[in-house]
């Protein structure tokens, strides 16, 4: 199915659908999207970026799949991933590896038809001690099954906890520096998005 996205300027525009690992309202994982959304608005041009929240999926059952049709909450989420160009992931490290409501959403889109294959695909992670670094190892380790194509350079791990605050009580992102950084992955996303669409 062909994307949805439109043309800017001289080129497509690239329409991101971004997850959060994390369920929690003021998590500083939904606080990168938020981020990274205000980022893509200001000074990213043609990079369009919508938030997904996958809390109303049930938990992954075979059983609720009817004649090759799902729930409609899965079968709209299904939607929005494959009309989407990119996928950008914030997922937060729990117990060395991705959380169980990422998963589930990752596994109810590989059912057949699988909707994430040849997207290109970013990862950002808030968290303590390593910044999240093993989850996001599993995941590209999920995403090479899945057919996704994440970028390689530049990584984003942060240590949430570290001090001086980068995020303030809801959540939200207040460090320059480390908004910087989340500009550089966008623009990576946004430049390998685009040469993928080429081929």
């Amino acid at each position: 199915m062909a994307s949805l996205s439109t043309v800017v300027g001289s080129q497509p525009a690239i329409k991101v659908i971004a997850l959060c690992g994390s369920l929690r309202q003021n998590s500083s994982n939904r606080g990168l999207i938020r981020a990274a959304t205000e980022i893509a608005k200001e000074s990213i041009e043609g990079l369009q970026i919508e938030y997904l929240d996958i809390s109303p999926l049930p938990m992954l059952n075979t059983d609720l799949e009817v004649d090759g049709t799902y729930p409609p909450v899965v079968e709209a989420f299904r939607r929005k991933i494959l009309e989407a160009d990119s996928v950008l992931f914030a997922s937060p490290e729990y117990n060395y590896s991705v959380t169980a409501p990422l998963k589930n959403a990752i596994d109810w889109g590989s059912r057949p038809p699988n909707v994430w294959g040849d997207k290109a695909a970013a990862i950002v992670s808030a968290s303590g001690g390593s910044g999240g670094v093993r989850s996001q190892y599993h995941l590209r380790q999920i995403g090479v099954f899945l057919d996704l194509h994440f970028i390689n350079k530049p990584e984003f791990f942060l240590n949430a906890h570290q001090p001086p605050p980068k995020f303030d009580s809801s959540g939200d992102l207040i460090d320059a520096e480390v908004r910087a950084k989340l500009k550089s992955l966008l623009l990576a996303l946004h430049a390998f998005s685009l040469r993928l669409k080429r081929n």
